[in-house]
């Protein structure tokens, strides 16, 4: 065995002089079988030494002890004590620990004035008395709960028998909570739970502080399995069966297994390289923007150029035309903007012809060079050249080529008389005409259709709009109103019939631009109309999960062939016999049957999810004990006596995500439903390790009962030809604990196929304060005794221990920029766009070392 210890100077900002240094120690021992880091022990408080023996107690806590990886087993050669110690200073434990606070960032406290000036607004009408049931507002706690038994323990050490206290008994009670020393906020967190004042803890005082902290965590099942955790930690604190423990051994609990000085050891070592050559920096930025953007940037580039020429031609061509002598270079503009208008209107289709791209991305090279993950963003970008063409052409021809017109005398009119006929006397004959209404009428249209669609309206963010106009925003007004280019393209094809200036048939050329790009579109929702009644999927088992999330498990058709990471369409003609609305595929391609998860987050998917969870419940079984809300019912070939409402699908579509099996290590990231895609994904993963280990029949799934077709098999060898996946992270971040409902079975699926470790899955759930919160301490080592002795995780149920709080990216970039030198790593996300950027950006920053990152984000 050896044994190094590891000393890092920090400044102490309070508590000691100005420039009083401490040190923080880590001793690690190693030998040939494991890697775990321990805080040194301090002799003077041992539990050695209160006259009975602790082995037996901690005999749990021992295993618990966390593992250092490789990287920090390297770092360990770093700096060796030639000495080493196992001297635990009591700094050293508060800065290990580093936490037991009662107030963090998230409370969003700005310290003692903000304390202060939140205490003079709520005791405005009391004299200057903070009553105890706002003590967690005006310290910046918000669980009232948690706040009122800190209160309490506060109130007893200060002998004050009330429910009210003044601005200075704040302040102390302020600086108590805020108190430097481990020690004594240990002292408040234990008097928080002996509520009978006998300084030791019985059971029902650990199942009260348990019950609290995860009530302060919103974690309602650990706050109903309360009792029996107690009993856990009573069992390894209490080996004598006393009744009760002392602080000692909850000390030892809090101090047991703590990781955080391990990753702060880590991060330290991991730094950005910047240059300090400002021009460098700049050319190394601009290098990597093109690195990362050369496809969409040639294709913008092709696409800027065309235009230009287009405007350009017409241009020119109208400024040596007699008309150029009447209205002058309006008339040239209004003409180079409609010639634009008329590419636009033609190519914005091919972005949504999802069929098509489908088949180009999956049967073809072209993704090579094509950034196909970009259709939706390359339709909007098209839109907004849409609109400004509108601006330019419709501006052109009414404020200056209408009244130039007009105002011309007979001589300069002459030449245009051919196209104008007699010269009009009012601006009302030319709003008359069929060009300005047809026009006007595609502006009214369009502009319609635009704006909801644009994220406010489509997704319902404007929570300031009256009522009357929340009701005709949402998806279903973006979807219908969408629609209207049926009309708008008819008119197209009548305004350019009737184009001014031109009388010759082939000149008149919009048909010509629309021709092909609107047959390939027609063509694709009449083949997905066809297919959509020909593939019809019977249901085979539903779920209503916690999180408002339904899980649909049904047939796959003949011929249904898809790669994990694609996406399908649903219509369900007792919700809506027009709509069609995407979700992720969370089967595997291996498995024998389709399923996906909706989560209700509008109009259309609550209606869905009520159709099929209320819908003759006399199918269902009853709610299966500690599945909060949860109905299921499995159907098998019609031997029920009930049918459920008619689902049809079309599909599959391709997504970015199916492009992971280009990458030997991916990223897989999902914040809350985000998650749907990388499950399939993980899903696959495993298939293929069983198929590649010869465990060909297992990976294909084991739902043979329902008599599907089964994707053909492909042998072993070529089977890791086509996957060159080795390694996977998985992210998954929610802010419910039941959310990890959705998933278990996958989860624990991974955890005991995965023998080679090929996935590594990490949970995070939001709602828990982060590591180092008092609210969340006892939580974190309840979390390491259940896994060491049961084998689950007390937050997701799950084998995979779940982390608290949000994920760090940057520390997450870090350590598999350690681990996986000179790789491309795929990083692949799904969910809310509140990270895109930050993952985005980190991707671009860590790419500029050895390791490249490349970002892919989901569009629907």
């Amino acid at each position: 065995m050896r044994q190094y210890t590891y000393r890092r100077q920090s400044l102490k900002r309070t508590g000691y002089e100005e420039g009083h240094k401490e040190h923080t120690e880590i001793t690690v021992n190693t030998n040939e079988e494991s890697n775990s880091l321990k805080p040194c022990e301090d002799p003077q408080k041992s539990l050695l030494r209160q006259g009975h023996s602790m082995k037996n107690s901690v005999s749990v806590l021992k295993r618990i002890g966390s593992t250092v990886t490789t990287t920090v087993a390297s770092l360990a050669s770093l700096t060796p004590e030639t000495k080493p110690t196992r001297r635990r200073l009591k700094s050293s434990t508060e800065l290990a620990l580093n936490g037991l606070k009662f107030i963090t960032k998230a409370d969003g406290v700005a310290g003692w004035p903000r304390v202060e000036k939140d205490f003079d607004r709520l005791t405005e009408t009391t004299g200057g008395s903070l009553d105890r049931s706002k003590f967690g507002e005006c310290i910046g706690i918000k669980s009232k709960e948690f706040a009122e038994a800190l209160f309490d323990a506060l109130a007893k050490r200060q002998n004050i028998t009330g429910h009210v206290i003044s601005k200075d008994q704040l302040q102390i009670f302020w600086e108590k909570i805020n108190a430097p020393d481990f020690d004594s906020r240990l002292r408040i967190f234990f008097d928080m739970a002996d509520t009978d004042t006998d300084g030791r803890l019985s059971k029902d005082e650990v199942r009260e502080i348990i019950a609290l902290s995860a009530s302060a965590n919103k974690l309602d099942k650990i706050e109903k399995q309360a009792r029996e955790y107690a009993t856990l930690i009573m069992e390894e604190l209490d080996p004598y069966d006393r009744g009760y423990i002392m602080i000692e051994a909850l000390e030892v609990l809090l101090l047991q297994g703590n990781t955080k000085a391990v990753s702060d050891l880590v991060s330290q070592q991991v730094e950005v390289s910047q240059s300090r050559n400002l021009w460098k920096r700049l050319y190394n930025g601009v290098k990597y923007f093109v690195l990362d953007n050369w496809k969409r940037l040639w294709v913008m580039a092709l696409w800027i150029a065309v235009m230009a020429g287009l405007f350009t031609w017409k241009f020119m061509e109208y400024r040596n035309r007699p008309a150029y002598q009447v209205m002058g270079a309006c008339v040239c503009i209004a003409k180079g903007a409609g010639e634009t208008l008329k590419l636009n209107m033609a190519i914005i289709l091919l972005p949504v012809c999802r069929n098509t791209i489908t088949l180009l991305r999956t049967k073809t090279k072209l993704g090579v060079v094509v950034p196909f993950d970009d259709n939706l963003n390359f339709h909007k970008v098209i839109a907004i050249a849409i609109s400004i063409g509108v601006g330019l052409h419709a501006t052109s021809h009414l404020a200056c080529d209408f009244p130039r017109l007009i105002a011309a005398d007979e001589e300069t009119y002459k030449p245009v008389e051919q196209y104008f006929g007699v010269q009009p006397k009012s601006y009302v004959q030319f709003l008359k005409s069929v060009e300005v209404v047809t026009g006007t009428v595609m502006v009214i249209l369009m502009t319609i259709a635009f704006t909801l669609a644009t994220s406010w309206f489509r997704r319902n963010k404007l929570k300031s709009l009256p009522e009357p106009l929340k009701k005709i925003t949402g998806f279903n007004a973006f979807w219908y109103t969408h629609h209207l280019f049926v009309i708008v393209y008819t008119l197209l094809v009548v305004h350019g019939y009737y184009v001014y200036l031109i009388k010759t048939w082939y000149r008149k050329t919009t048909w010509m631009y629309l021709m092909i790009p609107v047959v390939l579109y027609l063509s694709e929702r009449l083949v997905r109309s066809l297919r959509s009644r020909i593939e019809s999927v019977k249901i085979l088992k539903i779920a209503v999960l916690q999180g408002e999330v339904l899980l649909l498990q049904m047939s796959r058709p003949n011929n249904f062939r898809y790669k994990s990471g694609q996406y399908m369409y649903l219509k369900c003609s007792d919700v809506s016999s027009l709509e069609w609305h995407p979700f992720s595929i969370t089967s595997a391609p291996g498995d024998d049957y389709l399923s996906v998860h909706i989560r209700d987050h509008g109009d259309w998917t609550n209606k869905l999810r009520s159709t099929f969870s209320d819908v003759r419940h006399s199918v269902c079984s009853p709610a299966i004990p500690g599945k909060m809300s949860e109905r299921r019912a499995d159907l098998w070939n019609g031997d029920n006596l009930f049918s459920f409402p008619k689902l049809v699908i079309d599909g599959p579509y391709g997504a970015p995500s199916q492009d992971y099996k280009n990458f030997e290590v991916v990223l897989l990231v999902g914040l809350g439903i985000g998650a749907t895609p990388m499950i399939s994904i993980i899903k696959d993963i495993i298939n293929n390790l069983k198929v590649n280990t010869g465990d060909e029949e297992e990976g294909r799934g084991s739902n043979r009962n329902h008599n599907t077709v089964t994707p053909p098999s492909i042998s072993p060898a070529r089977k890791s030809e086509l996957f060159r996946t080795k390694r996977a992270y998985f992210y998954w971040s929610t802010k419910e604990q039941g959310t990890y409902e959705w998933f278990k079975s996958v989860m624990d699926e991974v955890s005991e196929a995965d023998v080679n470790n090929v996935i590594e899955l990490h949970n995070y759930c939001t709602s828990i304060f982060e590591e180092g919160d008092a609210r969340s301490a006892l939580i974190t080592k309840l979390q390491s005794l259940n896994q060491a002795k049961n084998g689950r995780d007390v937050v997701s149920g799950t084998r995979v221990m779940s982390h608290f709080g949000r994920p760090k990216w940057r520390s997450i970039y870090e350590r598999i920029s350690v681990k996986h030198p000179n790789t491309r790593v795929g990083v692949f996300y799904c969910g809310p766009a509140t990270v895109v950027k930050e993952l985005h950006n980190l991707a671009t920053e860590f790419s500029q070392r050895t390791t490249k990152f490349c970002f892919h984000k989901e569009n629907f």
